[in-house]
């Protein structure tokens, strides 16, 4: 590692040669200078800290040392001046000095304020890197696209980063990456040194995602043996995802409209209320318009929710990104599997383009897994996309009635057929259509279905 290199700026000529002396002796590099106007000129990358004198024949040290902060905010400058006075040190501390050290100094304890100095500007670049590198995967020219579609969503996403908007509303069909966009927000924001913390809102029950939101106190219920801080207190200062937001029920739904309203909640159990400063994006594949119409979710939340709305565009409304996110995706499996596929052939590629992606990017970001998975050369044809090859019929001999068919009604009656003769498995169901298991699983929320056909208990069979 390279020595550091320390500016000197003093008026007087000994004062410099001293400092200059007895700083090589313990192995800085030094540059000097003699006024204000000097150590500007002479203030560059190079520099790792700054020893100023407070008096210059030009300027004074504070005046300096503000223009120093504007163009590297990180380099540690130590204040010296022989006029040491309480108001002096605290001006100069608000100006962003490190410290500050009365003429004649001590050296040896300058010494040590230099090497303290030098370190703490060490660990603050260090971390500064890490939050670079971890925030760079999430970076808004990951979210793979150059269609008009995915770029005007892009250009929001930035937007609504550098904003100080507290809710974030994500919307679009299964699979159109909204975690990923949620994750690009965050990280580009100035909320990104602090956590990001995501919870699947249908995953857990009412009672436990209350608990799992907002903490509870000792004794709130039978297993709850000591207090637990909920995900809003741990996202202090950051992001809270809150994913599936369409499945959380109504009890809860009027606990974050309070939360979001006034910044305050209290843990189950709790009596006191507590404040947290803390940004809420929420995401959902469902129509939450028609939600609200059909009583399943609240108004007021959904107003405060969509201050800042984004919606990700399917996949087939992205014109020419498919080429863009198979070449990326074919990119990343080769490095996990250690793989070298070359190209994906033409055709293929034009049979991508052509495809519905009812799934989304996920369903083409599997795909590509699995072709990847079976392919034994170095480039991917048509036959490695199973969701390419003809449907392989129920039944054959089908003759169209002389009134005709609802399409609608058929449709739904073959997915109900398949997962009852598969018995509620969807992999096999989607193989007696000649689907796969995604374009089971759209259909299933499409039509309002479970997983053994029948249907779902708030939905009205078509």
């Amino acid at each position: 590692m390279s020595p550091a290199t320390i500016l000197v700026v003093d008026d007087e000529q000994l004062i410099r040669w001293t400092l200059r002396e007895r700083l090589t002796a313990h192995g800085y590099d030094v540059v000097e200078a003699g006024s204000g106007a000097d150590a500007l000129a002479a203030f560059g990358d190079a520099i790792d800290l700054v020893l100023l004198d407070f008096k210059l024949p030009d300027t004074d040290g504070l005046q300096v040392l503000r223009q120093l902060k504007e163009l590297q905010p990180t380099v540690p400058v130590i204040l010296l001046t022989a006029f040491a006075s309480i108001q002096t040190a605290v001006e100069a501390i608000k100006q962003g000095a490190y410290d500050y050290a009365k003429k004649p100094f001590e050296f040896e304890q300058l010494l040590l304020t230099i090497g303290k100095a030098l370190e703490t500007s060490q660990l603050r670049r260090e971390v500064k890197a890490l939050r670079a590198r971890d925030s760079e995967p999430h970076a808004f020219d990951r979210v793979i696209g150059e269609s008009p579609a995915i770029s005007a969503v892009k250009a929001v996403m930035a937007k609504v980063a550098a904003s100080p908007a507290s809710t974030v509303l994500l919307q679009g069909e299964t699979g159109t990456g909204k975690d990923l966009a949620a994750k690009a927000i965050h990280y580009n924001s100035d909320r990104a040194a602090r956590p990001f913390v995501n919870i699947t809102c249908s995953a857990l029950p009412e009672h436990l995602l209350e608990s799992e939101l907002f903490g509870h106190e000792r004794g709130a219920f039978t297993d709850a043996r000591q207090q637990k801080r909920g995900l809003f207190e741990t996202a202090a200062g950051g992001t809270i995802f809150l994913d599936e937001i369409g499945e959380m029920s109504p009890t809860l739904q009027a606990k974050l409209l309070r939360f979001l309203e006034e910044k305050t909640f209290k843990r189950v159990g709790g009596l006191s209320d507590l404040k947290v400063d803390v940004r809420v994006i929420a995401a959902t594949h469902r129509n939450l318009t028609q939600s609200v119409r059909e009583g399943k979710f609240r108004e007021d939340l959904y107003y405060r929710l969509g201050v800042m709305p984004i919606t990700l565009p399917p996949l087939r409304e992205r014109a020419g990104d498919v080429a863009l996110l198979v070449d990326h995706f074919v990119r990343a499996f080769n490095r996990e599997f250690k793989k070298n596929v070359k190209s994906v052939a033409p055709a293929a590629l034009k049979a991508l383009d052509g495809y519905s992606w009812p799934g989304n990017v996920r369903e083409l970001r599997n795909a590509v897994e699995r072709a990847m998975l079976l392919a034994e050369g170095d480039v991917l044809g048509p036959d490695h996309f199973s969701m390419l090859a003809a449907p392989t019929p129920i039944t054959s001999g089908f003759t169209l009635p002389l009134e005709g068919v609802n399409l609608e009604m058929l449709e739904r009656d073959l997915v109900v057929q398949a997962l009852q003769r598969a018995q509620g498995n969807q992999t096999q169901a989607a193989q007696l259509l000649g689907m796969n298991r995604d374009q089971i699983r759209y259909r299933l929320e499409k039509f309002g279905l479970d997983k053994l056909g029948r249907p779902m208990a708030d939905e009205k069979p078509a």
